[in-house]
């Protein structure tokens, strides 16, 4: 009988004890959550990641901001354009400075007597170098054929991390619109 009675004692008190840790984990639950929102306008990629919102490992990245918008990393049309140029370096969003060492393929109808032009652009979109990537191999086919490039360029301590625009430019001598193409692409000038 004493073992009955004690064990009735310490299942009360177990049931007490529960019933207060319910209890107070409740009155946690239903005390409103405070968000601590930024004064910081978002308005792209770049801006969400600056404030620390989930971003996507997809390609292109994404980024969604708290009031759920959704922002897509910029990356230029090198997609559209994967089966005529490809770049080895730089890739979009990357980092560069000056000399720019640029390497990649294209295939042999982007060039015109073994080469084609590069232009770079600042944040205001200036043109701050052009140069020529030069085929490395026979370029008179229609398979990817290595070019490289230097692109030499100052920038003010102003523009250092803007982000600028990388052009490669379809070789054109005949001027025609309808033979124009190229593969634009943003660049982030390093520190």
């Amino acid at each position: 009988m004493k073992k009955t009675i004690f064990l009735l004692i310490i299942a009360l008190v177990l049931m007490l004890i529960s019933f207060s840790v319910y209890n107070k984990s409740q009155k946690e639950l239903d005390e409103p959550i405070e968000l601590i929102v930024s004064d910081v306008e978002i308005n792209n990629f770049n801006d969400c990641v600056k404030e620390g919102n989930p971003v996507m490992e997809s390609y292109p990245r994404q980024c969604r901001s708290l009031d759920g918008r959704l922002f897509v990393e910029d990356i230029g049309n090198i997609n559209e354009k994967n089966d005529l140029i490809q770049l080895n370096y730089p890739l979009p969003n990357q980092e560069i400075s000056s000399p720019l060492e640029i390497s990649g393929t294209a295939r042999g109808l982007w060039y015109f007597e073994a080469d084609f032009p590069v232009v770079l652009l600042n944040s205001q979109g200036d043109i701050i170098s052009q140069g020529i990537a030069t085929a490395q191999d026979d370029w008179m086919t229609e398979e990817f054929v290595p070019f490289t490039a230097t692109l030499s360029f100052d920038i003010s301590e102003s523009e250092k991390g803007q982000e600028g625009r990388l052009i490669f430019k379809k070789d054109n001598p005949s001027g025609l619109a309808e033979h124009e193409d190229s593969l634009e692409f943003p660049v982030i000038f390093s520190f």
